[in-house]
């Protein structure tokens, strides 16, 4: 009997990182497999991650680098594919790459590498990707399901959901996938903006403001969660890694904690500064160990004039603390506009954490950032979409 030219084994809804690794795994079964996406180009935010050179695995991913309101979920898969097994995907490739911080790694060229390496993985498969292509409703079929798209009716058997989550709009970013899980009675959580920037009350916001584009590194805290890496001022408020990172465990209304020289026994330092040296200033010693600028308007803002000398205990006491303890109370965050990923989305207590499908709809899966899996900065998301990716592509 003829097959319908509309007709799929799998229809995989978003041609992001995981829809794309979801079709390879699923095309190499055998599988009739079709990707479908609204945006003009696949794997947008591929190309932009990284600052173009695509951050595509952390070599120390594991699932405690990851938020989730079940964190159990994330452990098999990750533990299925990992990130040496996507390594060896892309050695196979030929694609160059580096470590620029320990773990992370990056293309050496472009991110275009890692998204042809999934192309190619799907071209291979027999996959087939159809762009500028909406999705307007989805419903059961006899078997499977039917989805109405702009390009006319399709039907599947497996429809896998890869659609992403709310952050950066500009790259075409949706609440389809949130709309269909509850189509289907699945539960979304909440969703924020996660891995995002700090806006900053007025009156801050406007004395570091002339700091804009200074970085230095730094201890950053919230809930528990500590993050040495730098902190960026820019001149909306406060970004680079370590903010990212608190960003993620951040409530509207809390404070971060930032140690601003992390390392430095400040207090004892500063005693045997006045010690040895009781004409030195308490800028003078942050210009050791901060960028100039930053050194002199931290210690303007605080008011710290004059010699050591003039310090009492007290006042060194109160120096240090500040310093191994900058309180912060953010305006805000920059929200999904620039935000990397998206906290929440489809509640994993309903899925299965082996295959990445519903456990009442076995034909039904949600996989990557559509998920309520979140990783910290530094390639965790995309070893996520690699892995749920797989998981999927193994049994749709």
């Amino acid at each position: 009997m003829a097959v319908s030219a509309s007709a799929y084994d799998v229809i995989i809804i978003g041609a992001g990182a995981a829809g794309l690794m979801c079709a390879a795994t699923a095309g190499y079964r055998g599988r009739r497999v079709l990707v479908v996406d609204h945006a003009n180009k696949p794997g947008k935010k591929i190309l932009m991650s990284g600052g173009g050179r695509c951050n595509f695995t952390n070599l120390n991913s594991t699932p405690a680098n990851f938020l989730s309101n079940n964190p159990h979920y994330c452990i098999s898969a990750l533990k299925r594919y990992t990130p040496q097994d996507f390594l060896e995907l892309v050695d196979r490739h030929g694609v160059e790459y580096e470590e620029k911080a320990p773990g992370q790694l990056f293309c050496r060229d472009s991110a275009r590498d890692i998204l042809n390496v999934l192309l190619t993985e799907c071209e291979w498969a027999g996959a087939e990707i159809r762009l500028k292509t909406s999705v307007q409703a989805v419903r059961e079929a006899d078997r499977g399901y039917q989805v109405t798209t702009s390009d006319g009716a399709l039907t599947c058997e497996s429809l896998v959901i890869a659609t992403g989550g709310l952050s950066i709009p500009t790259m075409g970013a949706t609440g389809l996938g949130y709309e269909l899980a509850k189509q289907f009675g699945l539960t979304v959580l909440p969703t924020r903006a996660g891995l995002v920037p700090f806006t900053l009350q007025p009156e801050l916001k406007q004395q570091l403001a002339p700091l804009s584009g200074i970085s230095c590194p730094v201890d950053a805290h919230c809930h528990n969660q500590h993050f040495r890496e730098p902190l960026l001022v820019t001149h909306r408020g406060l970004s680079g890694p370590a903010m990212l990172q608190v960003s993620s465990y951040w409530q509207p209304g809390e404070t971060i904690h930032i140690n601003l020289l992390p390392g430095q026994r400040v207090h004892d330092d500063l005693l045997t500064l006045r010690n040895e040296k009781p004409q030195a200033t308490v800028a003078q010693y942050l210009g050791l160990h901060l960028p100039k600028r930053f050194a002199q308007a931290f210690n303007d803002l605080n008011g710290w004039h004059g010699p050591l000398q003039a310090c009492r205990n007290q006042d060194i006491e109160h120096i240090a603390r500040t310093l191994d303890n900058w309180s912060v109370k953010p305006a805000g965050t920059e929200g999904y506009r620039t935000a990397e990923v998206t906290l929440g989305g489809v509640d994993t207590r309903q899925l299965s954490s082996r295959t990445m499908a519903c456990l009442n709809r076995p034909d039904l899966y949600f996989i990557g950032e559509v998920v309520d899996v979140t990783g910290h900065l530094g390639g965790h998301n995309f070893q996520w979409a690699w892995a749920s990716g797989v998981a999927a592509g193994n049994e749709a």
